[in-house]
């Protein structure tokens, strides 16, 4: 009893807070719609409520929608996410709950358990111990030095295989919605766990209708799609953009937006992009010379690539995955090794 855990919220993007917490195993789960399909447990609020100690266990995330709790269910880790009171809200929570349900990949974030018996629905979820990409890239004096580049490049197509995976081989297919970095969890071997599907979109062969003005906008800050908030219309590329955002972000260690200039990343980068310039003049500076440049301008050419603003001629995901399993195979290994070339990662 006692332990302190660290734990960034999937969804919020908040940073965990440190906590003492005490937490029972909890065995008496009973199968759910769906349940066995995912391996999901359904739990009574009862469950959940021991499970958190009545709500007064360790917060270890909190935003708008959500409070998160520490837990342990049948011996592991797990983030209990309870969502807040609301028509709206609980929209996102079916949304969420149905779409993770139904899917399963090594790289996105394991649905554990769920309650829906009171209007605020609960989500268990696998627990991160390395937290968010958003924190290991810009988190300052609390992250531990840069991320090594065969990290970000490993990262980079974990999330590509997840998309992928989503877009062409889910039945129905699934667009995310909102890939950003704080979105991207990192697990205890810092593999990467795709999170978030309160924005998620099925049932489509190319494109979902136009949203109305009684839906909120998909997307979040520097990451979002001009041409979805000129048409309304959500496709597969849209996920695509964001991706290539989150490409240009990991190559160099720049947020994607920044509120406080109102400065896209994409915007201040564009004139670079289009005049397809010296790749090492965009690599995150914190690397110094620990970087393979022939990678390098292969992430920046993708990244221009996934941008672009016609998006019949953004890549697939299919494409991307292939195109950074070929051109970063030396970082992918060194990654799949724990090494970044120089005997650490």
């Amino acid at each position: 009893m006692g332990q302190r855990f660290r734990f960034f919220c999937c969804g919020c993007g908040a940073n965990a807070a440190d906590g003492d917490m005490e937490v029972d195993d909890e065995s008496e789960c009973g199968g759910g719609k769906g349940g066995e399909e995912a391996g999901a447990r359904q739990l009574s609020w009862a469950q959940v409520e021991r499970m958190t100690g009545g709500f007064t266990s360790a917060v270890v995330g909190e935003g708008g929608f959500s409070t998160v709790y520490l837990a342990r269910l049948s011996g592991a880790l797990a983030a209990v996410k309870v969502h807040r009171s609301s028509e709206r809200i609980h929209r996102v929570f079916r949304q969420e709950l149905e779409t993770l349900l139904r899917i399963r990949h090594p790289h996105i974030v394991r649905l554990l358990g769920f309650c829906e018996q009171q209007d605020e629905g609960v989500l268990v979820l696998e627990f991160a111990a390395n937290g968010n990409l958003y924190e290991k890239l810009h988190g300052g004096g609390k992250a531990a030095g840069a991320m090594p580049w065969a990290r970000r490049v490993s990262v980079a197509l974990q999330v590509a295989q997840a998309l992928e995976y989503l877009h062409e081989r889910c039945e129905p297919q699934v667009v995310h919605g909102d890939v950003k970095a704080s979105n991207v969890l990192l697990d205890a071997s810092m593999s990467a766990k795709l999170c978030d599907f309160g924005s998620a979109r099925m049932g489509f062969s190319a494109a979902v209708r136009p949203r109305s003005s009684a839906h909120t906008m998909l997307g979040s800050p520097g990451y979002v799609d001009p041409h979805y908030i000129r048409s309304g219309v959500v496709t597969k590329k849209t996920d695509v953009y964001s991706f290539g955002v989150l490409l240009l972000e990991l190559l160099t260690g720049i947020e994607a937006f920044c509120p406080v200039e109102g400065r896209l990343l994409t915007a201040a980068l564009a004139p670079r992009l289009k005049a397809a310039c010296d790749a090492r003049m965009l690599v995150d500076e914190r690397l110094g010379s620990a970087y393979d440049a022939g990678e390098a301008s292969a992430v920046a050419a993708l990244a221009a690539s996934c941008v672009g603003q016609n998006p019949s001629l953004r890549p697939s995901m299919g494409d991307v995955v292939r195109t950074l399993e070929q051109s970063a195979q030396g970082s992918i290994l060194a990654a799949g090794r724990g090494s970044d070339g120089q005997g650490k990662l």
